[in-house]
């Protein structure tokens, strides 16, 4: 059984403007699968979609439940983390996470919820109402509460805008653990390291049709060169860089750009700094490999 089955679904708005056009979509389970497009491209719609907020034609199952015939089975297994924060204000963060639970009829889950508002940096807070966080905060909060009823697909929607780069790292962490327990997830981010770093496939939609659908590896290998920076110790001549295949740049007299397609190892150019006596002192991507494939 799939986690998420999307067969032939299609949205018009007004008549006139097709937002999504027969898509097909399979998720398994376990899977994490990063849904990119540009502004507009349909990923908002078919994320509606899938939490029945949307009518639409075709159809769409969680874990086998049709999520407009079957709208109360269907979202027991799913948890959606939208790009929009909306929250009562006059509730505190426990009592925030307290009435989601009752939502779904979840009893009993303080030992969770503490753990849910400590693995979100939210544990100072956590008799805060609302009003009063940040607008980090208050993302870390969706996710939380998104949770609540530990549903088995996940769906999040820009969920690291606007929070600082620690605490995405450590966000980046939990979604992982939740991940390799079994929770599938769908990813929708425009940091696209995010979805590099976290997302095993890659889908992209662009005008309402699914463009692409495959692993993140084999998406990754269509990419014919890269562009490799080095911080070196001691400066280097530029006659001294004669290599077949393979440009170089020297930004100054101790950065070096090198460009290399797939032919090449990186071996033979931390052979070629061997020969020539130049230590390495860091190396990283010029650009993030995803963003420019996408």
């Amino acid at each position: 059984m799939h986690a998420l089955e999307i067969n032939h679904v299609s949205k018009i708005y007004n008549n006139k403007f097709k937002a999504l056009d027969d898509v097909d979509f399979q998720l398994n389970q376990g899977d994490f699968v990063g849904l990119l497009g540009i502004n507009g491209a349909g990923k908002t719609s078919l994320i509606s979609s899938i939490a029945g907020i949307n009518s639409f034609d075709g159809e769409i199952k969680i874990l086998g439940q049709d999520v407009l015939s079957d709208v109360v089975a269907a979202k027991k297994h799913l948890g959606v983390v939208p790009q929009e924060l909306a929250f009562d204000p006059f509730l505190t963060v426990r009592q925030t996470l307290t009435f989601q639970s009752g939502l779904y009829g979840v009893k009993n889950n303080k030992v969770w919820i503490d753990e849910l508002i400590e693995r979100m940096h939210l544990t100072d807070k956590i008799d805060s109402n609302t009003r009063s966080l940040s607008g980090g905060m208050k993302r870390r909060l969706m996710i939380a509460r998104a949770m609540m009823h530990e549903p088995k697909l996940l769906i999040l929607d820009e969920p690291t805008a606007g929070v600082d780069i620690e605490l995405r790292r450590s966000m980046w962490d939990f979604l992982t653990e939740m991940n390799e327990k079994g929770t599938s997830i769908i990813l929708t981010t425009h940091y696209l390291e995010e979805a590099e770093m976290l997302c095993r496939r890659i889908a992209i939609i662009d005008h309402g049709v699914i463009k692409e659908d495959t692993s993140m590896k084999a998406f990754l290998s269509q990419l014919n060169e890269e562009t490799f920076i080095f911080d070196l110790s001691q400066p280097i001549e530029p006659i001294e860089l004669n290599f077949i295949g393979i440009r170089f740049h020297l930004v100054d007299s101790l950065t070096l750009e090198v460009t290399m397609d797939k032919s090449h190892d990186l071996n033979e150019i931390f052979q070629l700094f061997e020969n020539l006596g130049v230590q390495v002192r860091s190396m990283r991507n010029k650009a993030n490999r995803l963003e420019e494939l996408f």
